[in-house]
């Protein structure tokens, strides 16, 4: 459950930042003739995002079990790829969000309304499209058949609205940078452990060998219907008799993403020595930056 709350949290606070952005800048240039179009964009892009996840979760019942695994485990890896794009993309210009969307809107307020429906949707859709698979692959993955994971999701949305709003009101200050750092950690270890299970899904798929080629087996200190088994299974997808394609996978994907990610510079912080921002990385209510 704390998985998907932190994805919840990530992914919606991103798309609620985005949004407070657009709207405050719009508030204090003079344009609230302009505020309608964002508002719609925005609408459009949750509503297509909720239809891609709800395509992915009903449509994949009408599939055969094998094809089902070959179907999850393939989205799972999609989606691995796409969250670890994010936390990248994410750390670099968290520093510079405002600044960037902020031309993106001067361009479009003088291309006219379509445009400014345009790039709310772009602004959002990304988000809202991303959330939706790796909230799927995440969910498929835990398969405890209780509503835990979506519980989980729904409270970080909840709270990244909250936490939105506070932003865009001004009572809240929030260090962008290392934020979204903390939270791109765990997330990328969250994603190792979708990764793992998304192979698992395509070992019973009988697209990857090795289904039966067991790493270790602790089932019998930590049974999977244990509380502590299901938290471990909740928190980090860790399963008790993991294959040793799985183990292998998640390895080969943690180590060397965690290590580049956390790292002071280099890809993860842009090339060469990352320059200090001009407010010390602490962003202030949208309202009085806009």
């Amino acid at each position: 459950m704390f998985s998907n709350y932190l994805i919840g949290l990530r992914e919606g606070l991103e798309a609620s930042l985005v949004v407070c952005i657009l709207i405050a800048y719009l508030v204090k240039t003079g344009r609230r003739d302009a505020v309608k179009p964002i508002w719609a964009g925005i609408g459009v892009a949750i509503a297509i995002a909720m239809g891609f996840g709800c395509a992915l979760e009903f449509g994949s019942q009408e599939l055969t079990f094998q094809a089902q695994e070959a179907l999850g485990g393939s989205l799972s890896i999609v989606a691995v790829g796409l969250v670890t794009w994010m936390v990248f993309w994410m750390r670099r210009t968290a520093r510079n969000l405002r600044s960037e969307l902020h031309g993106k809107l001067d361009a479009a307020l003088q291309l006219g309304t379509g445009a400014l429906v345009a790039t709310a949707f772009l602004a959002v859709g990304r988000e809202g499209l991303e959330t939706a698979l790796f909230v799927w692959a995440s969910v498929h993955a835990a398969s405890d058949g209780t509503p835990r994971p979506l519980v989980g999701v729904a409270l970080g949305l909840a709270t990244a609205v909250l936490l939105g709003w506070l932003f865009y009101r001004g009572a809240l200050r929030i260090n962008l940078a290392k934020f979204f750092t903390w939270t791109g950690g765990m997330l990328v270890v969250v994603a190792a452990g979708v990764l793992a299970y998304g192979f698992h899904d395509l070992q019973e798929a009988d697209w990857v060998p090795g289904l039966n080629n067991l790493a270790f087996d602790i089932s019998g200190a930590i049974p999977p219907d244990s509380w502590y088994g299901t938290l471990l299974k909740g928190v980090f997808n860790f399963q008790p008799d993991p294959t040793v394609v799985q183990v292998t996978v998640w390895a080969l994907y943690l180590v060397p993403v965690l290590a580049l990610f956390l790292s002071p510079v280099g890809f993860a912080s842009g090339k060469g020595k990352v320059k200090e921002p001009d407010d010390q990385g602490t962003q202030p209510s949208a309202a009085s930056q806009a």
